[in-house]
């Protein structure tokens, strides 16, 4: 028997950890979710999900299906789904998303652009 709910655990889990005493420089390409700890320059391409933990110190091109930020990244992000920056996260750079979310105590310097297509099709499927 199929279970939904397990299936759905098992498409959150980490992939890939860079741990707080690493260093990365070059280009990371994935698919599922990656966890970064640790610094890492260069570019990254995934179609999942990246997770910046609050240790990371990230000097980056990212392109992402979605990112959650609670460390540093100095760049620019595309993300096709959503890029949320925690209380904790610092951003520096430009953001291309169709869903921002920044929480309070979130530092946010740079320019942001949301695709008025998606935006679009949100606004229809809650009406």
């Amino acid at each position: 028997m199929f279970d939904k709910k397990e299936n759905e655990v098992r498409s959150e889990e980490i992939h890939t950890i860079i741990g707080r005493e690493s260093s990365f420089e070059g280009k990371l390409v994935f698919d599922g979710v990656v966890r970064i700890d640790g610094s890492f320059k260069g570019n990254i391409q995934s179609k999942g999900k990246l997770l910046v933990g609050e240790s990371a110190v990230l000097e980056a091109e990212i392109e992402t299906g979605s990112l959650i930020l609670s460390g540093e990244i100095k760049g620019n992000i595309a993300a096709a789904n959503r890029v949320e920056i925690k209380s904790k996260g610092r951003f520096t750079g430009n953001i291309k998303t169709p869903i921002l979310l920044i929480e309070e105590g979130a530092s946010f310097n740079g320019t942001s652009s949301m695709e008025t297509q998606k935006i679009s099709s949100i606004v229809k499927d809650s009406e």
